[in-house]
């Protein structure tokens, strides 16, 4: 990974780091303020320096993550992972929040039933045609 001597934008280094797929994901993520750098909203443009933090908000999660190096190139997922260092507050947070949802999606489930099969509904409208008669 060659090191940039003073600094990255912030788009180039997300898509390097692989948290977005193309750089202009990773663009938009950043203009809609789901990226904050050292806890404030930034630009596009930004110089990413290492020992910053961001905050990446990408689906359901929030990752904190800490800048330990940097690059302007993709590369494959082991080598973009050594680019920064998740928090641990962040991965606990993290694991916790996805249990809650799990929790909470299985409860649903039993709440709202998904919808019935071919066979079911089949079973349905004889048993609604025989009331009718």
């Amino acid at each position: 990974m060659a090191e940039a001597p003073s600094g990255i934008r912030l788009d180039k280094w997300l898509w390097a780091a692989r948290f977005y797929k193309t750089r202009s994901l990773a663009k938009q993520a950043v203009e809609s303020g789901k990226v904050h750098y050292n806890g404030e909203r930034c630009k596009v443009s930004k110089e990413v320096h290492i020992g910053a933090t961001l905050t990446i908000r990408t689906g359901w999660d929030n990752k904190i993550v800490d800048v330990i190096a940097l690059s302007g190139q993709r590369r494959g997922a082991p080598e973009a992972a050594l680019l920064y260092c998740e928090t641990a507050d962040s991965i606990r947070t993290r694991e916790q929040l996805a249990a809650d949802r799990k929790i909470l999606g299985a409860a649903a489930g039993a709440l709202h039933p998904e919808r019935p099969n071919k066979k079911q509904r089949r079973q349905i409208h004889r048993f609604k045609n025989l009331n009718d008669e």
